[in-house]
């Protein structure tokens, strides 16, 4: 009986970046790899050259994950698997999973009886939690927030609520384009003794991470338009 091949999760840079993020070993396997599952195969082939991937893309198989289809046959991506062959899963910025559509994928494989080894690379959440000084021993991301005000100003009180209850940070993101009005909404809803942490351009230029309480930040608010960021409080 044929052996499935492994599913590697491959991070990949968080922005325009060198390959210095990436271990030797990361590379020796990427290198090695014919199959990638991707979200955007014009982004993936321009990450693995900055990485040193040489092989002809003529000759490498792309399957891309259609976000804009309703219903996918998760386990169809997975075939090359079934045939054998390794298959990498590489997100468009960061780890494979976390705030990604390739979590559905690593499901199915362990349902499928793939083996799953996860590569090292950057994930934005953990690098903002590790450089917040907030609570890194209880914390939850939230993923997007209530893009409605009254909605998000509902939730952003529920999550200092209990944050201040548990004790436990609260990491959530944005489309970055409305980075600068979720800041707003933080400072105008949360009590001034709260702490926010923002975490801006990580890996990259213009790198921004900051931890103030909210009166600190009402006095001089960044200007984090269109920056990929992550936002993080705790009570």
């Amino acid at each position: 009986m044929q052996k499935n091949g492994k599913l590697y999760i491959l991070p990949s840079a968080l922005g325009e970046t060198d390959a210095t993020l990436f271990s030797e070993h990361y590379k020796k396997i990427v290198f090695e790899l014919t199959v990638f599952i991707v979200e955007n195969v014009r982004t993936a082939r321009r990450f693995l050259r900055s990485v040193g991937y040489t092989k002809n893309f003529d000759d490498i198989i792309f399957l891309e994950i259609d976000k804009h289809q309703k219903i996918l046959d998760w386990t169809a991506y997975l075939k090359e698997n079934f045939a054998g062959k390794d298959t990498g899963l590489l997100s468009e910025a960061g780890t494979p999973g976390i705030a990604d559509p390739g979590a559905e994928i690593i499901r199915r494989a362990h349902r499928q009886n793939v083996q799953v080894v996860p590569l090292i690379g950057p994930s934005s959440i953990l690098l903002a939690l590790s450089a917040s000084g907030l609570n890194g021993q209880s914390f939850c991301f939230n993923g997007y927030l209530p893009i409605e005000k009254p909605d998000r100003t509902k939730k952003i009180k529920a999550l200092e609520a209990l944050s201040f209850k548990e004790y436990q940070t609260q990491i959530f993101i944005e489309t970055p384009y409305r980075n600068n009005q979720l800041l707003s909404d933080l400072l105008n809803a949360c009590d001034p003794n709260t702490e926010i942490c923002v975490a801006a351009n990580l890996t990259i230029d213009k790198e921004y991470i900051k931890t103030k309480p909210v009166l600190e930040w009402r006095k001089s608010p960044p200007d984090i338009h269109k920056q990929p960021t992550v936002f993080l409080m705790l009570k």
